[in-house]
């Protein structure tokens, strides 16, 4: 289920992924060549993800699927309201915690939090805030969607602190730019032939 919405996104979203893709990296290295920086792609890559993942959960929270349900300011009703393990409790309640896990990830990551209440804070502020949102633009305001986004936020926050003990931990040659270079080169070749393969069987 999680990657047919996968696959929904990104058919929705990659005209505007592409675009901002081609503006960002354009001026990004004209910006490093004139001033003369030093090119990491790792730290570079970083960046542009978090900036596809914004555009992704901007659609996510403001285009798809419409809900006609009524507004929820009570702490748990809806979020029990769906069968442990069933479709709609996927999507809107484990979808709710995955939603928001890259946000504290990318967010502890540039801003090297170390504390779990700043994450905790910025959470609430960004879920809030597109919940409020989604209130004026006509959709329904819902406080569990808060809370769970808010969880995966500390649980993105948590596994960035796990892999910083990793890395902590890791040999002096395995620190250097080149390896955190060819790491997520691999691992964003590996992405890309996985969501070329999947997009074509659901052709």
């Amino acid at each position: 289920m999680f990657r047919n919405s996968i696959l929904e996104i990104f058919s929705q979203t990659w005209p505007m992924i592409l675009i901002c893709t081609v503006i960002i990296v354009s001026m990004r290295i004209i910006y490093i060549i004139k001033n003369k920086k030093e090119f990491i792609f790792y730290k570079e890559m970083m960046m542009l993800l978090f900036i596809i993942y914004v555009m992704c959960m901007f659609y996510v929270v403001t285009f798809q699927d419409v809900s006609w349900s009524s507004s929820n300011y009570i702490p748990f009703k809806e979020m029990f309201r769906y069968e442990f393990g069933s479709r709609l409790f996927f999507k809107n309640v484990i979808g709710n915690m995955i939603m928001f896990l890259p946000y504290g990830f990318f967010v502890s990551y540039f801003l090297k939090i170390d504390k779990k209440k700043m994450i905790l804070i910025l959470s609430v502020i960004t879920s809030f805030t597109i919940e409020f949102t989604q209130l004026k633009i006509g959709r329904v305001f819902d406080i569990d969607d808060i809370l769970l986004n808010v969880l995966g936020g500390m649980i993105g926050y948590f596994l960035y602190i796990f892999l910083t003990k990793v890395q902590d931990r890791l040999p002096k040659f395995l620190k250097k730019p080149i390896f955190y270079n060819i790491m997520v080169l691999a691992i964003l070749v590996i992405f890309i032939l996985y969501l070329t393969n999947y997009l074509k069987l659901g052709v």
